[in-house]
């Protein structure tokens, strides 16, 4: 999911060449190359820390996002100056990116990038369900494609998960904190967990790495296509490495597709050429599981372009249904459902639509929704997803169609259940069919023109005519215009024509994927067996080649590990993908008898016969079926044999069968099977009754907790939510206060020193005349020490022969004029006593300064000179 930093620049490594290349790049793409840095609580010290090795001449802009009190004037500028040579200033809307300069985010706002400036906006969402950084992730994916950059520091919640999976989807560069180095650790600890990030390291070692990245990811885009033979080679090499570990042939996606995402392999590894990655790939077979998850774009989103959701409700959903026969199930295919946003965004319009048309009471949708990846298919089955989509969502269908669930939201069971999720590839797989909806959206923009030509054609025969395509915004009908008219030619919704359809321009997927290596080994008769030169042995095959019943050995799930003779009149593979299972594999005529058979088997662990089942009306043989749930030998106990025999139809059965609908069933063979048949149904509606009456009262009784505790959870989660948002706020206050005490503590320091050096005794008195600060030189004219701290000027003890002191301070804080007096001591020393107020900044008096400057030499000096 992550791989470890590659070997590289570090930290302290010259940049200087990084930085040529990438300034160089940037004016032949015409726009400049913007890193989104996004953090939150702790997040101060890490980004003086990532900006503090950024070189000065990078040629990348820099854009910092930080949770922000909106109440309180940012001091992040100023602060982050001190750790970079590069300009910090504070974004502003409407201007422009430019290289090596960092943009910081002003409180109370949004801000997104935009044709190649920032743009500042009121925040869309209340305070505590923001998350800018996603915002403005999701604006330089858009903005920059594979050219974005983002960084993910010290924060608490999920910010920023979001916004560097569009990134990443857009084959841009994605970094993050190692977590354990984090203050908090929930931002980058998300990000990582969700597989979206390409390099975790410490943030002093980051830009090192994300500059060498970049300027290699750009060199190898700027190189000719095909201009390297060995690099071709190299590249078909890897391709079919792929296809053999996975399974899926990525050889009809587009060329630049695939070369972008190998190149950002090759990248994150430190490798130059597609010949390195493909040893590098042979050598490590798992980073074909990650190029596989590369080259599978899931970016998705809850109604995804609201205005395409928008025409879906007001025409295209209503014209559907108004189509369709009441009772009738409409059926819809999603392709390319990722983790099923949009699959579940159809499922809550389609009950919005029918909820607002009083003629489509009763209607129902049938969802089918497919992807190739089975990550992402188990992720829609489960259908919980973080708390931020609420920011992406209508607050009414986010309380109606979801509840709170995990830190997170969890698909109303209702809409769930109109969804069915299936792993397949639309290029291989056969399609759905009988549609009156389906929708695959920006899935064939990654394919190449051959296989767009092929698809187009296979939609149109999936879809009933009436049925409606929907499209990307990027995609089109093609050349099959024949078989669709345009609905929506801005919004890509076009209505399948009423035209036949050759058969001969749809190019049915083929499968050729071989189902034999899902059999065990122990299916396989031994070849030593078979060369045996025993007689014995060689009779008892015959025998049970040439005259032994048809038989199967299943699981308990129904999936076949054996096969003994001919099974194919009673068995046969079913259309799709190759599967093995006993109920999808029996024949129409015997598959309800043979499944409540082996259910009853599986649960009295014993043998059950069937006789007298029918395969076809047509063909005169009746077959029974002997079904025994083994116990010996131990290595067959669990499973279950199924024998197959064959019994022929007496001729005076076959006789009467024809005046069987004129007379009843008279023959006494058929009652038998008719009442066999009742029992059989009647004893499975008897099951399925008391286990739906079961599951109906624990239903009741979970449905009744769960409604408390979503109560209770409600508030909670609304609590909690309000309370992280004020502590991400006050650690970012905090963190900004605390750099303002360290400098407020140097200023004391530097003045405390000052004051000492100059060798003056001074006494700073508050406006009650009490002691605020004092000098160390004064200790030797007036007894204080650190505890006199506080108290007035009338204790104190000193040598001063200078009564009228604590008046002459009061006066100077009366009149604030400046008092000066030459002043003896006790120990026949003289000093130069100044009286002057104390003003702050501001101007405004807090006290008196008192200063003694010793004289005793000019007052010796005088004396001599007057006796001279």
């Amino acid at each position: 999911m992550v791989s470890p930093p590659p070997a590289g620049l570090t930290a302290g490594a010259d940049t200087s060449a990084v930085s040529a290349r990438m300034t160089g790049t940037a004016s032949k793409f015409g726009s400049v190359r913007i890193v989104g840095i996004g953090a939150s609580a702790g997040g101060l010290a890490v980004l003086e820390q990532f900006l503090a090795q950024i070189p000065p001449d990078s040629g990348l802009a820099y854009v910092v996002v930080q949770h922000l009190d909106p109440t309180h004037k940012a001091m992040l500028c100023e602060l982050l100056q001190r750790s970079t040579a590069i300009p910090v200033i504070e974004a502003a809307d409407g201007m422009r990116v430019e290289p090596d300069v960092v943009y910081v985010i002003p409180p109370n706002r949004d801000l997104t990038v935009a044709a190649g400036a920032l743009r500042l906006a009121p925040p869309s969402q209340p305070r505590g369900l923001r998350l800018p950084i996603d915002i403005l992730f999701s604006s330089l994916a858009r903005e920059l494609g594979e050219r974005a950059i983002g960084v993910v520091l010290s924060g608490m919640g999920s910010d920023g998960t979001l916004g560097l999976q569009a990134i990443k989807s857009q084959g841009g560069l994605t970094f993050a904190q190692t977590p354990e180095t984090a203050q908090f650790d929930s931002m980058p600890k998300s990000a990582v967990a969700a597989g979206c990030v390409d390099i975790v390291g410490l943030p002093a070692e980051l830009p090192a790495q994300l500059l060498r990245i970049a300027a290699e990811q750009q060199s190898a885009l700027l190189q000719p296509e095909g201009g390297d033979e060995s690099n071709a080679h190299a590249m078909a090499s890897v391709l079919q490495l792929l296809q053999e570990r996975s399974k899926h042939d990525f050889s009809d996606y587009k060329i630049s597709t695939l070369r972008r995402r190998i190149v950002r392999r090759m990248s994150v590894h430190g490798l130059a050429t597609k010949a390195a990655y493909e040893g590098f790939v042979r050598q490590n077979p798992q980073e074909l599981d990650l190029l596989f998850k590369e080259l599978l774009i899931g970016v998705t989103s809850f109604f995804r372009d609201p205005e395409v959701w928008k025409e879906l409700k007001d025409n295209v959903l209503p014209d559907l249904i108004a189509r369709t026969p009441e009772g009738t199930r409409l059926r819809a295919w999603v392709v390319g459902c990722s983790s099923g946003e949009e699959a579940y965004s159809l499922a809550m319009l389609f009950t919005e639509v029918v909820e607002a048309l009083p003629t489509a009471a009763g209607r129902i949708l049938q969802i089918f929704a497919s992807d190739l990846s089975g990550d992402a298919i188990i992720a829609a089955r489960r259908g919980c997803y973080r708390a931020s989509i609420a920011a992406e969502m209508d607050p009414a269908r986010l309380a109606r169609f979801f509840s709170v669930k995990d830190n997170g939201y969890q698909i109303d069971k209702q809409i769930r259940e109109m969804v069915l999720f299936a792993q397949h590839d639309v290029i291989l797989d056969p399609p759905f069919t009988r549609l009156d909806f389906l929708s695959c959206r920006n899935v064939m923009i990654y394919f190449n023109a051959t296989l767009q030509k092929r698809l187009v054609p296979l939609f149109g025969y999936s879809l009933r005519h009436g049925g409606a395509l929907l499209l990307g915004g990027s995609e089109t009908a093609g050349n099959a215009q024949g078989l669709f008219l345009p609905l929506s030619q801005k919004y890509r919704i076009y209505r399948r024509s009423d035209n036949a359809l050759n058969p001969r321009s749809v190019n049915f997927p083929i499968i050729t994927r071989q189902p034999s290596n899902r059999l065990p080994k122990e299916s396989k008769v031994p070849q030593a067996a078979t060369q045996s030169a025993n007689l014995q042995t060689h009779a008892e095959q015959a025998l049970l080649q040439e005259f032994s019943p048809a038989a199967v050995l299943v699981n308990e799930q129904g999936d076949v590990v054996y096969v003994s003779g001919s099974v194919g009149k009673y068995l046969e593979p079913a259309s799709g993908k190759a599967n093995w299972n006993i109920h999808v594999m029996a024949r129409p005529a015997i598959r309800t008898q043979l499944a409540a058979t082996l259910r009853q088997v599986l649960q009295e662990r014993g043998t059950i016969d069937l006789r007298g089942l029918r395969l076809d009306d047509e063909v005169p043989t009746m077959l029974d079926i002997t079904v025994k749930a083994m116990q010996e030998p131990k290595s067959l106990a669990g499973l279950v044999m199924v024998v197959f025999r064959e019994a022929a139809q007496p001729a005076a059965k076959r006789k009467r069968r024809k005046t069987d609908t004129e007379d009843g069933p008279a023959d006494p063979a058929t009652a038998e099977e008719l009442q066999r048949l009742k029992d059989e149904i009647h004893a499975l509606r008897q099951e399925m009754g008391a286990s739906a009456e079961e599951l109906q009262a624990a239903n009741e009784e979970l449905q009744s907790t769960n409604e408390e505790l979503q109560s209770a959870n409600e508030e909670l989660t609304t609590s909690k939510e309000e309370s992280q948002s004020m502590n991400e706020e006050l650690q970012t206050l905090n963190g900004e206060l605390q750099t303002k005490l360290d400098d407020l503590a140097l200023a004391q320091s530097d003045m405390q020193n000052l004051l000492n050096s100059t060798d003056i005794a001074t006494l700073f008195l508050d406006s009650a005349l009490n002691v605020r600060r004092y000098t160390d030189r004064i200790t030797r004219i007036i007894h204080l020490r650190d505890s006199d701290i506080g108290r007035p000027l009338t204790d104190l003890a000193s040598t001063l022969v200078y009564p009228q002191l604590n008046e002459d301070a009061r006066e100077t804080l009366r009149t604030l004029s400046f008092i000066e007096k030459e002043i003896t001591t006790t120990d026949g020393l003289w000093f130069l006593v100044r009286i002057k107020p104390y003003r702050t900044l501001s101007n405004v008096i807090q006290g008196v300064v008192i200063t003694l400057i010793d004289i005793t030499s000019s007052k010796a000096l005088e004396a001599r000179l007057r006796s001279a």
